[in-house]
């Protein structure tokens, strides 16, 4: 057995075994028990080195990362799990989706859309940098929902088994009109959920730790803190500014961002 890394709770054999269980659940859509159960000493360190693996294994079987997305960056949602900052993941190009598509219901487990604002780089970032530098290196702005996923069972589960399933991304629908940084004042983004019809949440930007290029920002210092970096072309899903809503199989989901254009999608 392996001495556990500083910071880290769970030897090395240890964490690629829970990397395997997932990257399995993946390709099956299938669950595993939640980890924090059968490892309660493990760390959010150990959540990362989980997640890198899984990512690994995503790629050994052809898939390309194209982004990351950043998640927990309401206080309401930190206070909730017992953190202080946001969690991340990555995003593949599998993952990725145009408004007006049908997503297959059955590829994913316990299914939940939120609102949010992604970002587009137009340069790298890496650790150190700032807010400005986030708006400097983007190329664009565009309106999109991210599906939340879970192959970790979901009752009692706490942010290291969120970490490991990579932050719980299932999909992402992009659409609507895309903007430069400079035209449009990314606090003050607004938009409406609906489900099959009727308005389920509203929100704007700002509630994203007070602009969304701040999370931007933090993941760019995250992911240098853990030997990467954001590059030119990544598409980063900059957090949600409204409450995860419940979908069942045959919603249909539309988000208006007013002067942004609307999204629209459907699980079939």
């Amino acid at each position: 057995m392996t001495t556990p890394a500083s910071g880290r709770g769970l030897d090395d054999a240890t964490v690629t075994t829970l990397a395997d269980e997932l990257a399995e659940a993946t390709r099956t859509r299938g669950t595993v028990e939640r980890l924090s159960a059968r490892h309660p000493g493990m760390t959010v360190d150990d959540s990362y080195a989980v997640q890198r693996i899984w990512r690994s294994r995503r790629e050994a079987d052809g898939h390309r990362v194209v982004g990351r997305k950043i998640g927990l960056t309401s206080k309401v949602m930190q206070v909730a799990t017992g953190i202080t900052e946001p969690d991340y993941g990555v995003i593949f190009d599998d993952q990725v989706f145009e408004s007006g598509s049908v997503l297959d219901f059955d590829r994913y487990s316990n299914v939940r859309i939120e609102v949010e604002l992604a970002f587009v780089l137009g340069a790298p970032l890496g650790a150190g940098a700032t807010e400005a530098d986030v708006l400097a290196a983007t190329e664009w702005v565009v309106p999109a929902l991210e599906v939340l996923d879970s192959h970790i069972q979901m009752e009692g589960r706490t942010i290291v088994d969120t970490i490991s399933d990579n932050a719980a991304l299932g999909a992402m629908v992009v659409g609507g009109t895309r903007v430069r940084p400079a035209d449009v004042d990314l606090r003050w983004v607004g938009a409406m959920l609906s489900r099959n019809g009727e308005i389920e949440d509203s929100g704007v930007s700002g509630a994203v730790l007070g602009h969304p290029a701040r999370g931007v920002a933090w993941l760019a210092g995250k992911v240098g803190a853990h030997g990467d970096r954001l590059e030119a072309g990544e598409i980063v899903l900059a957090g949600s500014f409204t409450k995860p809503m419940w979908v069942e199989r045959g919603d249909e989901i539309a988000c208006d961002y007013r002067d942004l254009g609307v999204i629209t999608c459907r699980f079939d």
